[in-house]
């Protein structure tokens, strides 16, 4: 069976010489990474690490973890080797959400149509643009941004069915 994988930030650089790392975190807020205590790590093929320790640092974040063996990484070098990584956990260690909330992860390859059941596309991508986030709909080599905010637009996100039905038209 494979894991599906979800990518919450990457290894933005080393702190100190002792092996820890500097994390870029995607999540919200971006000290909820450091929840999940094992990340998934793409480094070279990829390893699972353990978060040995782990705080906020500044306005930053930074964390030390162990290699593909589950030994403590102690090496400023070994740890420099990371930079660039993503950090990934699996998708069923995210916590369940309320009603009416989604992880973008969920939406992407959902279809989209309006009220009228006229397909808009796919969702290939969600973005934020600071105000709101952002659907982005793949249709054939039409790109159409929509944003995702309920219920004005984003009338119904259906998982089960598959669609997200917006109050949008094919022309705008």
């Amino acid at each position: 069976m494979t894991t599906h994988r979800v990518t919450l930030g990457r290894v933005s650089g080393v702190f100190g010489v002792k092996g820890w790392i500097k994390v870029h975190s995607y999540t919200r807020p971006p000290d909820n990474i450091l929840r999940y205590r094992q990340w998934w790590l793409t480094s070279g093929d990829g390893f699972e690490a353990k978060v040995l320790a782990s705080q906020i640092q500044g306005q930053g974040l930074i964390a030390q973890l162990s290699d593909a063996n589950g030994s403590p990484i102690d090496d400023r070098d070994v740890a420099a080797a990371l930079i660039g990584a993503e950090i990934a956990v699996p998708r069923e260690a995210l916590p369940a959400l309320p009603e009416g909330e989604h992880y973008w992860v969920d939406m992407v390859g959902l279809r989209v149509e309006n009220p009228d059941g006229v397909s808009l596309g796919t969702v290939s991508d969600v973005t934020s643009n600071g105000a709101q986030d952002v659907l982005v709909v793949m249709d054939g080599d039409t790109e159409r941004m929509i944003p995702f905010v309920t219920p004005q637009i984003v009338l119904d996100v259906d998982r089960v069915a598959g669609r997200i039905v917006c109050e949008w038209q094919p022309d705008w």
